[in-house]
């Protein structure tokens, strides 16, 4: 090979390494912009997600947000908000009050054994019972108007409980019952009312609401949530100094056994309510 031949070789190899470096050099820069890009792409997202987060968190919750709710008063109630629940027929001359918490494990005990006894007397006119449903144990506290973080059962059977009273006075009074039976009632500690499913299951255990639509809707939603919240109030800011579950009011005095406890058994209350009748 001639020198002129060699030097041309040189010159080429010389000239095809600079263009590959270049070449190099543009792609490492064009990868670096990528990856610059994507970092910031990801910071971006990152505060995003983060400022989702936060927001998300200082939303109020469902309950929370149904206190500033219109309150939508189910059909056969009176008084402010349709918190006057009154059931019986008006020949009866005495009232007398039934104070409850639906997650009540107490309260489901007397309706199980005494519930029956209450509705015969409804319906011979013996007396009007007035319900005062209270939410306590979800954890909402007495008197302070505040909405609780110890589940929502209560306030969802109390709302499903409005719905059933906007059907009629029996479907609520067997609504209440189902309720508090044997079968349906949960432990305490389980917040299972707390799912319109199984609110609308007991339901269907009841003439009165069995695949009853307008019902079901009311539950599915929320139709009388606000409702709830405030015959939860009505309860907290009872005169008659009731601050548990179940307890029975007539004329103002608080029917209770010797031992200063609501009646549990028919005996214990057909004593306590026929005496009160005849004050």
């Amino acid at each position: 090979m001639s020198k002129r031949n060699n030097q041309a070789a040189k010159s080429a190899a010389r000239e095809r390494l600079r263009a590959e470096r270049e070449r190099e050099a543009k792609r490492a820069k064009v990868k670096r912009q990528v990856v610059v890009a994507c970092s910031v792409v990801g910071v971006l997202a990152a505060a995003g997600g983060i400022g989702y987060a936060v927001v998300q968190s200082n939303k109020p919750g469902h309950w929370e947000a149904v206190q500033d709710e219109k309150v939508v008063a189910p059909a056969n109630t009176t008084g402010t908000n349709g918190t006057t629940v009154i059931i019986g027929k008006d020949s009866a001359k005495k009232t007398l009050k039934v104070y409850e918490d639906p997650r009540c494990p107490v309260c489901a005990a007397f309706e199980q054994k005494v519930g029956s006894t209450v509705e015969k007397d409804i319906e011979d006119g013996k007396y009007k019972i007035q319900f005062v449903g209270g939410t306590f144990l979800d954890g909402d506290q007495l008197g302070d108007g505040k909405v609780g973080s110890n589940g929502e059962g209560s306030k969802s059977a109390m709302s499903a409980l409005g719905a059933a009273l906007n059907v009629s006075d029996e479907a609520f009074l067997q609504y209440k019952t189902a309720l508090y039976s044997a079968k349906w009632h949960p432990e305490e500690s389980d917040d299972k009312f707390k799912d319109d499913d199984y609110l609308i299951e007991i339901a269907n255990t009841v003439d009165a609401l069995k695949n009853n639509t307008k019902f079901q809707n009311a539950v599915k939603n929320g139709t009388y949530d606000a409702w709830a919240l405030a015959m939860s109030k009505t309860f907290d800011t009872n005169k008659d100094k009731v601050t548990g579950t179940p307890s029975f009011v007539m004329d103002g005095k608080m029917l209770t056994t010797d031992q200063g406890n609501p009646p549990m058994t028919v005996e214990e209350f057909n004593t306590l309510v026929d005496g009160a009748l005849k004050g």
